[in-house]
């Protein structure tokens, strides 16, 4: 029997990323640059009005004030967008609008709310320092400027960095491709009525659900048979197309015998115990010409969950270029837990703070063997009982690992 942590280990020491691609600016949020990006032009490209009003020498207005106001003459417009280049006397303004190009000699724009909003002349009420009102050439962004950095994840601000760049594209470590197929004579898609000894497709559905979370892009396949035969074409159809594949329903009994059956000339499956509990009895094997890591589950979508965060997300993650594992955390237990003796347990439990803001608080929901899917529902973490401890009691601190997305 192998123990987690070796079993962890075996997947991720030969976890291998996606190819970067290259995809626009906006479809590349969440996801990490492959490459560094440098802005080849300043942001912005002109000076220009951050506001409308009128652009001015600070120097005619730098003494007006409301009991001594400041009269000038407006010689000309400038909207948004124009080409049309102007030059300012001294002495003189122009009405300009928020974002327009300053003309030549302006230094400050005043506001319209600080004058008479006149046409042909204005009179300014306060006076507007140097630069009032103006955004400079470069000033969000120089030429130069690291735009983003390779390995950044890319959310809305590097969107809008890529954009200032000049960038429409982005390479990026896309999200790895999980395909998912449940196998077995018994099973029927949801949208059906299950008749007398069929049951419910559950499974795929929730390791489908869990792997989107992950931040994987996902393909649940069509439910198959569970003869050798079966399950043999249902894998090799979906490795090219897959960096990852989750068989359930073939992780134990005559199923995974099948499985092994199927796919022993695909690459093989190591079906060795995990001391882990639920879970102990699954599978693992890289198959295809490209190695593609095939993990095999029991049906029980509860238990298939469990054995997907302890092993599959770590690879998602890392094939996105993220950390593997999830931050823990301690909490003191509120009520007993028990575990078998030299397995690795995962409790269902809720996070909990207590009501004076202090210390966190596991509350397990059943035990180790509580597996059932209503449970899974209601828990927001895993609790971790490690191998060498079979009982822990009340007010214990116990290790949580937090369920949810990413």
């Amino acid at each position: 029997m192998r123990t987690v942590g070796e079993h962890l280990s075996r997947i991720l020491d030969v976890a291998v990323r996606p190819a970067p691609v290259r995809v626009a600016i906006t479809d590349a949020q969440g996801l990490r640059s492959a490459e560094e990006v440098v802005a080849a032009r300043p942001l912005p490209v002109f000076d220009q009005a951050a506001i409308d009003g009128y652009a001015v020498r600070s120097v005619d207005v730098a003494g007006a004030t409301e009991s001594s106001p400041v009269t000038v003459p407006v010689v000309g417009e400038i909207a948004a967008g124009s080409r049309q280049p102007l030059r300012l006397q001294p002495g003189q303004a122009v009405r300009v609008a928020a974002g327009a190009p300053l003309p030549t000699l302006a230094d400050a724009v005043a506001p319209v709310g600080w004058t008479d909003a006149g046409a042909a002349r204005i009179t300014v009420h306060r006076g507007v320092p140097s630069a009032g009102f103006v955004r400079r050439v470069g000033e969000d962004v120089q030429s130069g400027d690291v735009a983003v950095r390779e390995g950044d994840v890319v959310g809305s601000a590097q969107v809008a960095m890529l954009a200032a760049a000049g960038r429409d594209k982005l390479l990026v470590h896309p999200r790895p491709r999980v395909s998912v197929v449940s196998v077995g004579d018994e099973l029927v898609e949801v949208s059906r009525s299950a008749s007398s000894g069929q049951v419910a497709d559950v499974c795929s559905h929730a390791v489908t659900a869990a792997a989107r979370e992950a931040g994987a892009e996902t393909n649940r396949s069509r439910t198959v048979g569970g003869s050798a035969a079966e399950i043999r074409g249902a894998v090799e159809d979906l490795l090219p197309a897959s960096e990852i594949v989750v068989v359930c329903g073939a992780g134990g009994g005559a199923a995974a015998a099948e499985a092994r059956s199927g796919l022993a000339d695909l690459g093989g499956i190591d079906d060795t115990r995990i001391a882990m509990h639920p879970g102990s009895a699954q599978a693992y094997g890289r198959l295809g010409p490209d190695a593609v890591p095939v993990f095999l589950f029991p049906s029980h979508p509860a238990t298939a969950l469990v054995l997907f965060e302890v092993f599959v997300r770590p690879l998602v993650r890392l094939a996105l270029g993220q950390d593997p594992l999830r931050r823990t955390w301690t909490a003191r237990l509120t009520s007993p837990v028990v575990s078998p003796a030299g397995r690795r347990s995962y409790v269902p439990a809720r996070l909990l703070r207590e009501d004076d803001g202090g210390d966190l608080l596991a509350q397990p929901l059943g035990n180790s063997g509580a597996h059932l899917l209503a449970v899974l529902a209601q828990v927001n973490a895993l609790a971790v009982v490690p191998e060498e401890i079979t009982e822990l009691t009340v007010g214990q601190e116990i290790e949580l690992v937090p369920r949810g997305r990413g």
